[in-house]
């Protein structure tokens, strides 16, 4: 090969061993870099407000969920309430029914008593008849009062658990309201446009840092020439 030939096969070889051509290589790669920062960058923003999105989303339809969960809860209790009450009624009624044939009963008991003492010849309200017949009208009145008291704590007990069933129910429909008012508050739309802003803002300064750096470069080569 001759001294011309050699001379201009090695010619690339000390074009890409120069500065000059480092420096372009440099530029070339920081160019590549500022361009593909912000489109790696763009589709992260995209994903990131998507998945903002449908957690809000998520966020808001677990809500709505609860608040008819407690609604629910509401209402069943507001069911048991009325049959709470339904019961406190009967056991009144039942109650009274009670002391009725109960009474119906010491009142033939007590006639009869009274038949067998005439037909053997003692007299009624004087002397052990009338003391067998007083003892029969005070066992009768002790036996109605705990009738009725057994009636009256029964029938207590019933209402009781229907107003706590009615407390349960308010509260339940409170917390349904609160939870659907916080429900209301989330807005996926307005959060994927708030990321997106975010993202834009972030994007737009990796830019600007990015164009500086070129610039910086850039500058850099220029003097070395």
């Amino acid at each position: 090969m001759s001294l011309a030939g050699s001379l201009f096969a090695a010619e690339p070889l000390l074009y890409q061993t120069s500065p000059q051509y480092r420096a372009m290589e440099t530029s070339g790669l920081a160019e590549g870099l500022a361009v593909a920062g912000p489109i790696i960058s763009i589709f992260g923003a995209i994903n990131s407000a998507i998945g903002t999105y449908y957690a809000a989303e998520s966020q808001k339809t677990q809500l709505q969920q609860q608040a008819q969960n407690q609604r629910f809860a509401a209402e069943m209790a507001r069911i048991n309430q009325r049959g709470a009450a339904f019961t406190a009624t009967q056991i009144g009624r039942a109650g009274q029914q009670q002391i009725g044939r109960y009474t119906m009963g010491a009142g033939q008991q007590r006639a009869g008593t009274q038949a067998a003492l005439a037909a053997r010849g003692a007299t009624l309200g004087a002397g052990t008849a009338g003391e067998i017949v007083g003892s029969m009208d005070v066992i009768k009145e002790i036996d109605v009062l705990s009738m009725d008291a057994a009636t009256v704590r029964a029938q207590e007990a019933a209402k009781m658990q229907a107003f706590n069933l009615g407390t349960q129910a308010m509260m339940a429909d409170i917390s349904a309201r609160n939870i659907q008012a916080t429900a209301g508050t989330i807005y996926p739309g307005m959060q994927l446009g708030t990321s997106l802003l975010t993202s834009a803002a972030d994007i737009g300064g990796m830019w600007a840092r990015n164009k500086r750096i070129e610039e910086l470069l850039a500058g850099v080569s220029t003097q070395r020439f």
